[in-house]
């Protein structure tokens, strides 16, 4: 929301098609990698984990280094850019919004795991989107100053005869031929393939749901979410530049600084402008519910891979359930706590969203390679394209080697690329330096491809693997059968906690096969049309929007945001009616005393049928399998 605004400030109506763009796919092609890991290591709790079943240890060290900082960086982003907002429109030092921001997260997060995170995004997401409709036809409809996109248009126009953009076709705003905006969508890509990728907190809630059915979820999920940056900052940042001239902008007479449009300052001010104090307030509201529902998703992220990938793995491998929990918990409060501090040491120094958003890409995206293998699996399908944790997981030659040394190689080529760059284009590495565009450039291309050149070459310099994939199959659910004993809960009872049988197994795998297709055609599909057939043609004809252009510009992201909140608001209550209306009935019939309804898993409800409650406890206590992950135990409990 603030990045995509402040990329719409600085280049017109392609920043804001840049960035949905340029992510969306990334979402798309998720469900792919969601479902391969689904087929291979249909029990694993992190993609870390499968990287050690096939590699190792020293590989799945360096990639929980990765993990991890993508985690810090996007957590560092969000605290960040949140804080700024936070300041600039109430004042709060920033060190102050910095700690208070996470606290309601750390809670819920704390309490409610993975499920929490489920409805908190699902509530979070639906006030996001009415915000953002409000933004829109404030701007577009009804507001004195602009009101129309014929207003907007023409105050468009006026801006880029007093301040034309350098490199844009015309040096208007209204043009896709931008190129720095170009520039930008590069850097865009590279670093959402790592966020994507590395991300642990994707494949938590890719493992937590069944791909075959969230497969659906995939799709529309990318879909919806490209309108939200596209009108979010079409409106926004369009409206900060036909506004600034007008005295209700907050920083009128003068233009933004540009330190304030990369701090993310250009939504809050826009908003401002249009509203006023509502204005204010709303951006707030947005904010918050922004920042809180992404960042949960990474502390739960960093606290499975402390869990699983470093805990359990090199402390106590015998760890029971209650006390894997015990430590994803603490690790939660630290992690909020530090990344606090780190958010507060950034601000102090100049490090804003912005720079962090650019930089991530040189830092992560050597983990994460699209790139032209000839991979086989074991459903016999060849793809051209995929991406380096596809390889790892797909590509069955790579080794241990060059799966470990690739990413460390890549970092150092990067970081080389990058200060070089700004040292012989600026005489100096700064702050201003280093980030700005073609540093980064630099960088996050060079972090992209470079384990095109490593990965082959280590591989059969030191020859190729020949990897069969078992091993990944052996990995093992954790042990709840303690917090079962303690809750007299069976765990067969659980839904997803039973053992499968071989029928079912085999019919889960026939949907995933299916599933694999489908995902793949709609990233194929997508891609070329977001990034080829859509924006291509009117970047190489260097076409400048019309009024009648930019009004239906307009109205397409308009129409599409209500196609999301159908997406994200109402079809999540139609396909969960009957569920809802269960559990309010229980919960009417409890309340008025005619009857509590079924416990669900209580042994002593099981003992009834099949023996006494002793027998039925010393079978739980026998099970050796349990929940998916740590966060799954924390809703168990």
């Amino acid at each position: 929301l603030l990045q995509s605004s402040g990329v719409a400030y600085r280049y017109g109506v392609s920043g804001p098609f840049w960035y949905a763009s340029g992510a969306t796919v990334q979402i798309l092609l998720f469900a792919t990698l969601a479902i391969e890991l689904k087929r291979k290591a249909p029990n694993a709790h992190t993609f870390l984990e499968v990287i050690r079943a096939r590699y190792g240890v020293y590989t799945h060290l360096v990639f929980t280094v990765f993990g991890l900082m993508t985690n810090v960086l996007v957590t560092a982003m969000l605290l960040t850019g949140g804080s700024a907002v936070v300041t600039s429109l109430t004042g709060m030092p920033t060190a102050a919004a910095c700690f208070l921001l996470p606290v309601g997260v750390v809670l819920y997060t704390l309490f409610g795991g993975i499920k929490a995170t489920f409805l908190t995004d699902y509530v979070h997401t639906v006030m996001i989107l009415v915000i953002i409709l409000i933004f829109a036809f404030t701007a577009y409809a009804t507001n004195e100053n602009l009101g129309s996109p014929g207003k907007v248009f023409d105050l468009l126009v006026q801006a880029a005869k007093d301040h034309p953009v350098d490199g844009n076709a015309g040096g208007s705003y209204l043009t896709m031929r931008s190129k720095e905006g170009a520039v930008f969508f590069v850097i865009n890509i590279v670093g959402n393939f790592g966020t994507v990728f590395c991300d642990n907190g994707y494949y938590n809630k890719a493992i937590a749901a069944s791909p075959v059915h969230a497969l659906p979820g995939y799709i529309m999920g990318g879909l919806s979410w490209f309108a939200i940056p596209w009108l979010a900052a079409t409106t926004m940042g369009l409206s900060a530049l036909a506004l600034e001239s007008n005295k209700v902008f907050p920083t009128y007479p003068s233009r933004m600084a540009d330190a304030d449009v990369t701090a993310g300052l250009v939504l809050p001010n826009a908003a401002v402008a249009l509203l006023g104090k509502g204005g204010a307030a709303a951006t707030l509201l947005l904010i918050f519910m922004a920042v809180t529902s992404a960042s949960s998703a990474e502390y739960i992220a960093v606290s499975s891979i402390f869990t699983y990938d470093i805990y359990q793995t090199y402390f106590d491998p015998k760890a029971s359930g209650r006390r894997l929990i015990f430590m994803a918990h603490t690790c939660v409060i630290i992690y909020a706590t530090l990344l606090a501090g780190f958010s507060t040491g950034l601000y102090y120094i100049g490090i804003s969203m912005g720079y962090l958003y650019l930089l991530m890409g040189v830092i992560i995206s050597s983990a994460v390679l699209p790139a032209t293998l000839t991979c086989k699996d074991d459903h016999s399908k060849c793809m051209g394209q995929v991406n380096l944790m596809d390889v790892i997981v797909m590509w069955s030659k790579q080794n241990m080697i060059a799966a470990t040394l690739s990413p460390i190689l890549g970092l150092i080529c990067s970081l080389i690329a990058w200060l070089v760059t700004a040292k012989k284009e600026f005489g100096d590495l700064s702050v201003d330096s280093t980030g700005s565009n073609n540093p980064m450039l630099a960088g996050n291309v060079v972090a992209l491809l470079s384990p095109m050149i490593f990965i082959p070459v280590l591989t059969y310099a030191f020859g190729p693997q020949d990897y069969d994939y078992k091993s990944m199959a052996l990995i093992r659910l954790g042990d709840d059968s303690d917090l079962a004993a303690s809750a007299h809960v069976d765990l067969e009872l659980i839904p997803g906690a039973a053992q499968a049988s071989d029928a079912e197994l085999l019919a889960e795998k026939d949907k995933l096969k299916r599933a694999f297709v489908i995902a793949s055609t709609m990233t194929v599909v997508m891609t070329l049309a977001l990034l080829v057939l859509w924006p291509m043609p009117m970047y190489g004809s260097s076409y400048v929007f019309s009024k009648k252009f930019f009004t239906g510009w307009v109205s397409v992201g308009i129409l599409w945001l209500f196609f999301s909140a159908f997406c994200v608001g109402l079809y999540p209550l139609w396909e969960g009616r009957h569920t809802m209306a269960h559990t309010f009935k229980s919960i009417v019939k409890d309340l008025s005393g005619r009857g509590k309804p079924p416990m669900h898993g209580r042994t002593m409800d099981v003992a009834e049928d099949t023996g006494s409650a002793g027998e039925k406890m010393a079978v739980t206590g026998e099970k050796e399998k349990g929940l998916t992950a740590t966060v799954r135990d924390d809703v168990q409990t």
